[in-house]
């Protein structure tokens, strides 16, 4: 039997915060019900299933790649390295990586980019459910140290709210500066 990891990221389109990805490999044995895609689920269903999958998935990562890393080598980069270091963390060798989109990180595996996978295969939706409920935890806790920002709201995202926030805050160590609304703050 192929051992199919799955593979998805969150957090590729907000101002604020590390990219998320996570990397699942479920057990064939351990049927997990209500998987899909993270975006269609409420966050309280979200965080129910997170904890199924980690406690029936044979085997699960997660990693992130940092603002200074997305604004060295872009979103786009730094999302596939994100994604490489889940892959790695993983206690157990995959088979097969299916990767969610439309690209595939270099790594050691057979892999395949499939787009909507978060919607087709259950363990491309597993870990698109523990990447966002991850990226979350973290933008509670960012949230903690910049109150002003809202993050608990809007998570990062370009929301009016947040980018209002940045007109009267400024930018802080936690935005992308590679952003295009963070750099016309920044050139002002």
């Amino acid at each position: 039997m192929i051992l199919i990891c799955g593979v998805d990221e969150a957090g590729r389109g907000p101002l604020a915060g590390p990219v998320y990805a996570a990397a699942v490999i479920l057990d064939p044995a351990a049927h997990i019900p209500g998987l899909a895609d993270s975006k269609v689920l409420s966050a309280t269903r979200r965080l129910e299933l997170a904890e199924q999958i980690r406690r029936h998935a044979l085997a699960w990562a997660i990693a992130s790649a940092s603002v200074a890393e997305i604004d060295a080598i872009n979103i786009l980069q730094a999302t596939l390295l994100a994604m490489r270091r889940a892959v790695e963390r993983l206690s157990v060798a995959p088979g097969e990586v299916l990767v969610d989109g439309n690209r595939c990180p270099l790594i050691g595996y057979p892999v395949k980019a499939i787009v909507k996978g978060d919607s087709k295969i259950p363990a491309i939706s597993a870990a698109s459910i523990l990447a966002k409920t991850s990226r979350d935890a973290e933008m509670l806790r960012l949230h903690q140290l910049y109150p002003r920002y809202g993050l608990d709201r809007h998570k990062g995202y370009p929301t009016a709210a947040h980018l209002a926030a940045l007109e009267r805050h400024g930018v802080c160590e936690i935005h992308r500066r590679s952003y295009a609304p963070i750099r016309k703050l920044l050139q002002g």
